[in-house]
């Protein structure tokens, strides 16, 4: 009876348009009044769930992410891209990619990738023949990327939703997700050619010579050695995963402020702002769905999930496409963040019980995530895109399934070749 409560009562919620913080909040105290629990549980749950240490690092990338959107290091991402790429049929769209990638890979955020990128790219490839709807697609895909990349605060945030599950540390993530990243950047990059070629874009320009690339390199290095900061001070054990945030903040601030100089204290201000409203929402909803996820182990949600699959199946590649559907559909209807906190532990242990990895289930989980926030009706990227390129969602679905057809063979790759994302961890424990 209180399982069929929490469940029916987060489904309407949603289906009302009530925001997933407050869906899964009511959601969980009518469940207490259903099985009399006293109320205050919810509370003791939800500022439980908040008082961890390695929340810290949630902000402090936020932050950095935000000061590097703000502080013009976009721009010499996209010079750089485009003189090591530009000059390919469709190389414009490439050069997009690769500089997605890039900024995805120091900023952490696909949200801030796409609003950096997409403000500078998209306007430039409709300015060069390039049609508004191959843009928008070009730019949030690549943006995806940055979903498992060593700045992202999902991976925080996942670590944080396996406990009790397994023991998943920051470190062994991050280096999971550096060879997946290659192949959905290398993905994304053959899609954008083979558009590129079907629609005959022109060639831009011939190839400005290896010089140029090492210029244009050398003024974008600067925001580029976050990446290497992080991974090199967490491996030699300078500092640990949670302080490697705050060192990203710092380095931030000192590049856009002291080496490019293009940090104004309006920009700085914006940057602070935009850093404390991501991140109360994303403490709030990880506080509320500790309080779900206490409900979903005390009716044992997840094995009674797995009694259900393998009712349709006992093999695991077939289990795994159904984690990978289910993850799929509900990640359009809910933000990154709640997909995984309230997902993973239903999940997981199904996963794990049919022998994936908990670090191949975490990047299976963000890439699953991220192609949520490309698809409507919750697609937060996808509308950013669409709005910088003033075209309607409708028609940029209309062309999306080759970039879907990347990201799905990055992801099938991932769930079925354990050494894509295993074999830096073990290389390197």
């Amino acid at each position: 009876m209180e399982l069929t409560v929490l469940t029916l009562s987060f489904t309407l919620l949603l289906i009302l348009g009530v925001p997933v913080a407050f869906a899964i909040g009511l959601s969980s105290v009518a469940t207490i009044v259903a099985a009399g629990l006293p109320i205050p549980v919810v509370f003791q749950k939800m500022v439980g769930g908040m008082q961890v240490f390695s929340f810290l690092a949630i902000p402090f990338f936020v932050f950095a992410g935000e000061l590097m959107l703000y502080g013009g290091i976009a721009d010499r991402i996209v010079k750089f891209a485009n003189s090591l790429i530009g000059h390919v049929r469709g190389g414009l769209g490439m050069s997009n990619v690769l500089g997605c990638t890039i900024f995805g890979g120091v900023a952490g955020s696909p949200l801030a990738d796409v609003s950096a990128m997409g403000s500078v790219m998209i306007p430039l490839m409709k300015k060069e023949g390039y049609d508004a709807d191959y843009a928008v697609n070009v730019t949030t895909h690549a943006a995806l990327v940055g979903a498992i990349m060593p700045t992202s605060h999902n991976m925080i945030i996942f670590t944080l939703a396996t406990s009790g599950i397994a023991s998943v540390s920051v470190l062994g993530l991050i280096l999971a997700g550096l060879v997946p990243a290659v192949i959905l950047t290398l993905c994304n990059l053959a899609a954008a050619y083979w558009v590129a070629v079907k629609r005959g874009y022109p060639v831009h320009g011939a190839f400005p010579g290896w010089g140029a690339v090492g210029g244009a390199f050398a003024a974008a290095l600067p925001g580029l050695l976050v990446v290497v900061i992080i991974l090199g001070g967490i491996l030699s054990g300078a500092f640990t995963a949670t302080e490697s945030a705050s060192i990203a903040v710092a380095w931030a601030l000192f590049v856009t402020a002291v080496v490019y100089r293009t940090m104004t204290l309006q920009n700085f201000l914006k940057a602070c702002a935009k850093a404390c409203k991501t991140t109360g929402v994303v403490l709030l909803l990880i506080g509320i769905s500790n309080s779900f996820g206490y409900f979903m182990a005390l009716y044992e949600v997840p094995q009674k999930t797995g009694e259900l699959m393998q009712m349709v199946s006992s093999s695991p590649w077939v289990i795994f496409l159904m984690i990978n559907i289910l993850l799929f559909i509900l990640g359009t209807f809910l933000d990154m963040a709640a997909t995984i906190l309230i997902c993973t532990p239903i999940f997981m242990p199904i996963a794990m019980q049919f022998g994936m990895d908990p670090l191949q289930f975490g990047i299976l989980m963000l890439i699953n995530c991220a192609l949520g926030l490309n698809t409507p009706p919750v697609g937060s990227v996808q509308f950013v895109g669409c709005a910088i390129g003033g075209i309607s969602v409708g028609q940029v679905m209309r062309t999306i399934a080759p970039f879907y057809g990347a990201l799905g063979a990055c992801l099938l790759l991932v769930t079925y070749v354990p050494a894509f994302s295993l074999w830096l961890p073990n290389l390197l424990k």
